[in-house]
């Protein structure tokens, strides 16, 4: 709708930009291999989990506010990855290419001049797009703060 472009602006903003904290992609940017599964002292995950449990997390909500057919994950065995060390270097390319790629699509669908912010969906308990919106931006920028602590802890971030 015209009068909700005002909003979608700001919710493609929301996910996509730092504002007053780091990107997603400022956060994993040049993170040496040997890092990215190790978990500092006393955490109970490494980057490599939280990048993981970003993209399971945002492609959940996706298909939630996409499929009439959605299927429950169980939480919380199904939201982290099965392994805590980093495989390899492509599953952490892959990994982060996908929350790109989840999040363009979830753009797209809040983008499309069809869409509806404010109906909850028939599948749901009352959610819709707005709240779904907000929960992977709020979601995301949670995890993208942990992901910089580790960093820090391990004297991977900045100066």
């Amino acid at each position: 709708m015209e009068s909700d472009k005002p909003i979608i602006t700001q919710l493609i903003k929301l996910l996509t930009e730092g504002n007053a904290h780091a990107t997603f992609e400022q956060a994993v940017a040049d993170l040496p291999e040997e890092y990215r599964g190790k978990r500092p002292d006393g955490l109970p995950y490494s980057v490599w989990e939280l990048v993981e449990h970003i993209r399971i997390a945002q492609y959940d909500i996706l298909d939630f506010s996409i499929n009439p057919n959605y299927k429950e994950m169980v939480w919380p065995d199904d939201y982290w990855p099965e392994n805590q060390a980093l495989i390899d270097d492509a599953a952490w390319h892959s990994s982060i290419k996908q929350i790109q790629e989840d999040k363009k699509k979830f753009i797209a669908v809040i983008s499309d001049p069809n869409a509806d912010l404010y109906t909850p969906f028939k599948h749901g308990t009352g959610q819709n797009l707005l709240r779904e919106a907000l929960l992977i931006a709020d979601h995301n920028s949670y995890h993208v703060g942990q992901i910089v602590l580790i960093r820090r802890l391990l004297g991977q971030w900045g100066e």
